[in-house]
């Protein structure tokens, strides 16, 4: 079979498989551009507009953006200690057990979202920022752990062992030999996950973890929408500020 015939195939396949999915989940495509349903939309967004810059809603909008920044700092900063004490048990440096155990805990804590940790963490602390803050830091743990313990398996094993051979502890072999090698990629793994979960945090809200997203989701219920776009294009400078921020860092951390 030539490969212009087997590519054809591939995306004749990809096509069919695009077909099916509408057809099964019954999708209608044609809604989208009805007039009326244009119509409809046009008039919700012009809704939104002008936005609420009033300095008493400006001021809301400022504490919140501390409060969602906040949790997801302290998130990700929980999570990247928990990740990176439970990626040397799953990177194999204690043993096969360890090693599976701790992988079995990793891809349990990522495999929940952070939504159902969300709405588990209400339960268990109530409403407000520390729920949001233990729901970003369990999932994130899961990520981060295992990103690190592949960082730990892929690093060069020289170093540590020269170090070894030379007299040094495990503990100095590891610190010395091995970190060093590690900690760029751990550093650009955090922070990465630090920009992600800034976004997280405000969708949070809509669950009572307190921050922009909470005040998204009143507003929405209330069809407040001059504040609700305030609010979004809080949510928007904010993230683009952070990820300007995370990117300088990873450029003089390289």
């Amino acid at each position: 079979m030539s490969k212009r015939l087997e590519a054809l195939l591939w995306v004749m396949a990809l096509i069919a498989a695009l077909v099916a999915s509408f057809s099964y989940l019954e999708m209608d495509l044609a809604g989208l551009f009805r007039s009326d349903s244009a119509t409809q939309m046009l008039g919700y967004t012009q809704a939104f507009f002008p936005p609420d810059l009033s300095s008493g809603w400006l001021r809301q909008i400022f504490h919140g953006a501390l409060e969602t920044l906040a949790i997801s700092a302290i998130g990700t900063l929980l999570a990247g200690l928990s990740g990176a004490a439970l990626s040397l048990l799953a990177a194999g440096r204690l043993g096969r057990l360890a090693k599976a155990s701790s992988r079995l805990l990793l891809n349990t804590l990522r495999s929940v979202p952070e939504l159902v940790w969300a709405a588990l963490m209400v339960l268990a602390a109530g409403l407000g920022p520390f729920a949001g803050t233990l729901a970003i830091a369990l999932h994130t743990t899961g990520v981060l752990g295992r990103l690190f313990a592949e960082a730990l398996e892929n690093v060069p094993t020289a170093p540590a062992k020269a170090l070894r051979d030379s007299g040094a502890g495990p503990v100095a072999a590891f610190l010395y030999g091995t970190f060093p090698g590690v900690l760029p990629q751990w550093v650009a793994y955090s922070l990465y996950r630090w920009e992600n979960n800034i976004r997280m945090a405000a969708v949070l809200g809509f669950v009572g973890a307190g921050g922009l997203g909470q005040m998204l989701y009143v507003t929405l219920s209330l069809f407040q929408q001059p504040q609700a776009i305030s609010v979004i294009i809080a949510m928007l400078l904010m993230v683009l500020l952070v990820d300007a921020l995370s990117a300088w860092l990873r450029i003089r951390l390289a």
